[in-house]
């Protein structure tokens, strides 16, 4: 009889700051979530989906409550052990959608609180490094839990081609290093837990 599979320890909510069909940044995404499926045990990529929300206005907020699709964003967000985000730069900056997630999820109460994340960017000139730093920045007063090391910018106009037309991720080496950030990931968030995952990413 064969035993079932032990559930996700770590569950990650993925969210990309680029609404575009077929984003690089979303790829990166879908390259993680295969990742983690077939190699990182004791993990999971979820993809929060941030274009239904509606521009952050308290008046939304009635009783304390908010409108249904921001209420399951937040759940959604409380709900995950950490989180990893994707996303191209826009004028030095982090994207509208965005900047605009980070805000609903941070009405009190701010339920990006003392999670662990990870920031991977495509763009072009800097690679994202610019809104890169300003995201890290907004996280302080978010109380998100960067990982530091190893850092992830990708410059998607540099040949030799990264994605297909499709924004699937096809580069081999790309892949390694976005396998290297999630172990980082799963191994600062077990941290924060109090636990700590093996060399190959199994938990111990």
């Amino acid at each position: 009889m064969e035993m079932e599979a032990a559930k996700p320890t770590i569950k990650v909510a993925a969210i990309c700051g680029s609404l575009r069909k077929n984003s690089s940044n979303r790829g990166l995404i879908r390259a993680a979530e295969k990742i983690c499926a077939e190699s990182i045990k004791g993990m999971q990529i979820e993809y929060v989906d941030i274009s239904s929300l509606p521009f952050i206005n308290p008046d939304l907020e009635v009783n304390g409550t908010f409108p249904p699709v921001v209420e399951d964003f937040r759940k959604r967000i409380l709900e995950a052990d950490s989180v990893l985000f994707a996303s191209p730069e826009y004028n030095y900056s982090v994207t509208p959608p965005l900047k605009n997630a980070l805000d609903w999820a941070s009405r009190p109460p701010n339920v990006w609180a003392d999670k662990a994340a990870a920031i991977v960017n495509v763009a072009g000139g800097s690679s994202g490094m610019r809104s890169q730093f300003h995201l890290r920045q907004i996280g302080v007063f978010l109380n998100l839990h960067f990982i530091n090391k190893p850092e992830f910018f990708l410059n998607g106009r540099q040949p030799p081609k990264k994605f297909d037309s499709q924004g699937e991720l096809i580069d081999p080496q790309i892949q390694d290093n976005l396998k290297a950030i999630l172990l980082a990931l799963q191994a600062f968030t077990l941290r924060l837990r109090g636990g700590s995952p093996s060399k190959d990413g199994n938990i111990l």
